[in-house]
């Protein structure tokens, strides 16, 4: 038997359930005497729970992913200010913001002195300072993951800061917090979750323990992604996904992702199309070319047995065949109004650019097999 070592990574508390937003008051006030809090463009939404801190505090408002910019200005604004606790409270692109904040104050310089790709990628050595996220979409697993993502849009393209002191200090999963998600925010993040879930199950960095998260994350889909878009007040089906983002997030972080999120952060970059979107689109291209690919050269590689285990989670049928699963998420794709990446504004003559940059992003190096040009260029022609 070959030998297991891995390490893992998360969150350094996790709190979930329903109604569990009620306890951020409490806990911010241990954590803190002054706040920075980062929201989505709606922070209405969440009144209430902000009118429930007990610390004086500022708001930050992201309206879009967020941009080195937007995190060099929110640093500064917080070190003004004598901020000693960042709440995130929003999407993935909040929290990727307030744990981008959260480490620049407590390690000083610029966002691009950390960045990678287009940034000085020098090494986060100090503790950030404490970071509750707590996320209102069911998509990212932002709360538990340990880099942020930052847009420069100088440069075209999308990069992150990252280091296991970038985990939320708290990550409070209130699947409450994301009933009042409009329907197409809720595909894009489910469909998200699911990605995150199967891509880290096939990675070549898989080890037990994530392939533990990323079944009951399979499962959780399955009972939740369809129903929570059909019915967005769903409790039921809004806890499934809820834990499913959250054990996606927790699968990622320790064993990557893969060919699907290495397209999608460069095409992000380019054109303006939600993250969860461009990873649906190109979801099932992916998987097909994959499962092509190590059938021709890689017969008796674990991922072909683990696409198969997946489409069994899915589908809830023993007998379903990797082709089963792929019918199943294709036909989600197309229930949740998923359109073709063309819509958002990608050109055919941006391909070459695409896959050039692909190939080397972080999240394909976890893909279960590596993919040449031509098998990339395939994927993103029938995405697009």
């Amino acid at each position: 038997m070959t030998p297991v070592e891995f390490e893992f990574a998360a969150a350094g508390r996790i709190i979930f359930g329903p109604g569990r937003a009620s306890e951020l008051a409490s806990l911010a006030a241990r954590l803190g005497s002054r706040a920075l809090v980062c929201t989505g463009g709606a922070p209405g939404r969440h009144s209430a729970i902000l009118e429930s801190l007990d610390v004086p505090f500022s708001t930050i408002q992201v309206h879009r992913e967020p941009t080195v910019e937007l995190a060099r200005s929110s640093a500064a604004l917080a070190r003004a200010e004598g901020v000693d606790v960042i709440v995130a409270l929003g999407g993935g692109s909040v929290i990727d913001l307030g744990k981008a904040v959260a480490m620049l104050i407590g390690n000083g310089g610029d966002p691009i002195d950390y960045i990678e790709v287009i940034g000085a990628g020098r090494l986060i050595e100090k503790p950030s300072v404490p970071c509750i996220a707590l996320p209102t979409t069911a998509g990212t697993g932002s709360e538990v993951t340990s880099n942020a993502v930052l847009a420069s849009p100088a440069d075209g393209c999308k990069a992150s800061l990252r280091s296991p002191s970038t985990l939320p200090t708290l990550a409070l999963v209130n699947p409450l917090s994301t009933l009042g998600c409009p329907p197409g925010v809720t595909a894009s993040s489910a469909l998200n979750a699911l990605t995150q879930c199967l891509e880290p199950f096939v990675s070549v960095r898989a080890n037990p323990m994530t392939d533990a998260l990323a079944r009951e994350g399979l499962r959780r889909a399955a009972a939740g992604l369809r129903p929570s878009h059909a019915d967005g007040s769903d409790v039921r089906a809004r806890t499934e996904m809820a834990l499913c983002s959250l054990l996606g997030g927790l699968a990622l972080a320790n064993a990557k992702l893969g060919a699907v999120h290495g397209l999608a952060a460069v095409i992000g970059g380019m054109v303006e199309v939600p993250h969860g979107v461009a990873c649906a689109a190109l979801l099932v291209p992916t998987i097909e070319v994959n499962v092509a690919a190590l059938r021709s050269r890689e017969p008796a590689s674990q991922a072909l047995g683990k696409y198969r285990e997946a489409a069994q989670l899915l589908t809830g049928r023993d007998d379903a065949t990797v082709e089963d699963g792929t019918s199943w998420i294709a036909e989600t794709v197309g229930l949740l109004g998923v359109r073709k990446l063309s819509h958002y504004g990608l050109r055919p003559e941006q391909a070459d650019e695409v896959v050039a940059k692909a190939r080397h992003a972080s999240s394909t190096k976890g893909n279960p097999i590596e993919l040449g040009v031509d098998e990339l260029h395939a994927v993103l022609a029938a995405a697009t």
